[in-house]
């Protein structure tokens, strides 16, 4: 049945004019311009750069549980829904201010200390007016909720910071990059890490400098997932194999052929599978940014990396993603880094040769969506290069 609000085929409940409306109403009873609350995050805007927003995120109360309104990972592992994280995300008032990405200014070290703290951080906020009541959608971030230009902000409880984050903090000497390897080795998540480089924690002193958080997401999602491939490179090649599964309303399918690495994805938009982007990379990587595909190509590398590791095997891996009428909201490119997580992590089917994985994907989209996939197929650059590629065990 179409919805009964906007008349598109999905869920009411997930409709988006019905999520925005409801989160409006929500956080129309609570917010002034004046509030305590707890903070998970900032958020650096990318208009106007290089003078730039920076926002303190935080809900118009303090609350116990407000490290799940910042939470990908997490969301993900627990299928929670478009509906739960727009209540999370609506709640949090975006209190901001104006910022040069090369100077510092009074209240860029408050941002600086939430971005590297363990928990969220209890404050005391005044705003120069009572925030436009807005739920604001973005295609890599995850959305957030009314915003005001702040008066005066500062914090209220102590701040507690981990050993690890404070040594590559106080580091001035140590790269970016090295920063970013070395706190996800000891256990540190993609979403931690983006904020610590959006708001300049890291990095050699002269080049700290703010990064939008559109940015900075996609730049760890790549230097994490170029950093493992490193090692993925030297394995032994895995077997024709399959992996599928969803969130709310992706699906992935994940085929890995036994040969040097090489990634290509395409991202299909049903009901019109005509509709479709694509980018691809060969085994000695990309030197352009994917634009077509955009975040979501390097957010699905970095799972497919990570999953490569933990098999200790090298593959050409390509990667359908088909996007349904389910995901009625953009929530962010979190939601293809764990759909894609949800799904290379679910169980493996073994094929004897790439003609039988291959058919077998055929028949599955056929009976899942209703497509054909055999042109798309033909259009694919990996499918070419395996297919002309001579090994020496021919000869």
């Amino acid at each position: 049945m179409p919805c009964i609000y906007c008349k598109a085929q999905h869920d009411s409940n997930s409709c988006p004019l019905y999520l925005k409306a409801q989160s409006v109403i929500n956080i129309n009873k609570k917010v002034s311009d004046s509030f305590c609350g707890t903070s998970p995050a900032p958020f650096v805007g990318r208009f106007g750069y290089p003078y730039v927003n920076v926002g303190i995120l935080a809900p118009p109360e303090v609350k116990e549980n407000v490290w799940l309104y910042d939470a990908p990972r997490f969301w993900g592992l627990n299928d929670f829904q478009i509906d739960q994280i727009v209540e999370f995300r609506s709640s949090l008032v975006n209190s901001r201010f104006k910022a040069d990405i090369n100077q510092k200014q009074k209240w860029l070290d408050l941002a600086k200390e939430i971005a590297m703290a363990s928990k969220p951080v209890d404050l005391e906020i005044n705003l120069k007016e009572k925030p436009r009541f807005s739920l604001n959608i973005f295609s890599h971030e995850a959305p957030t909720g009314p915003n005001a230009q702040l008066k005066k902000a500062e914090i209220t409880s102590n701040t507690k910071i981990s050993q690890k984050v404070e040594y590559v903090v106080n580091d001035i000497d140590l790269k970016a990059n090295d920063a970013v390897v070395y706190l996800y080795d000891k256990g540190f998540d993609e979403n931690f890490l983006s904020k610590l480089l959006s708001v300049g924690n890291i990095g050699i002193e002269e080049n700290r400098k703010l990064v939008p958080t559109r940015w900075s997401i996609t730049a760890v999602d790549d230097l994490l997932s170029k950093n493992l491939l490193k090692e993925v490179k030297t394995f032994d090649y895995a077997d024709f194999s399959v992996y599928s599964g969803s969130y709310i309303g992706n699906y992935y399918i994940i085929m890995l052929f036994p040969d040097n690495w090489s990634y290509e994805l395409f991202e299909i938009y049903l009901p019109k599978p005509e509709n479709y982007s694509t980018d691809y990379e060969p085994f000695q990587g990309r030197k352009y940014y994917a634009e077509n595909c955009v975040g979501g190509y390097y957010t699905v590398r970095l799972a497919i990396a990570e999953k490569l590791k933990e098999l200790k095997k090298q593959a050409s891996v390509l990667v359908l993603r088909f996007i349904t009428n389910e995901y009625s909201l953009p929530l962010g490119v979190w939601v293809t880094r764990e759909a894609s997580r949800k799904s290379i992590n679910n169980a493996m089917i073994n094929f004897s040769s790439k003609e039988l994985l291959i058919k077998y994907v055929k028949d599955f989209i056929i009976k899942k969506f209703n497509y054909d996939i055999k042109e798309l197929l033909e259009k694919s650059v990996l499918l070419k290069n395996l297919n002309k590629q001579k090994k020496l065990s021919e000869f």
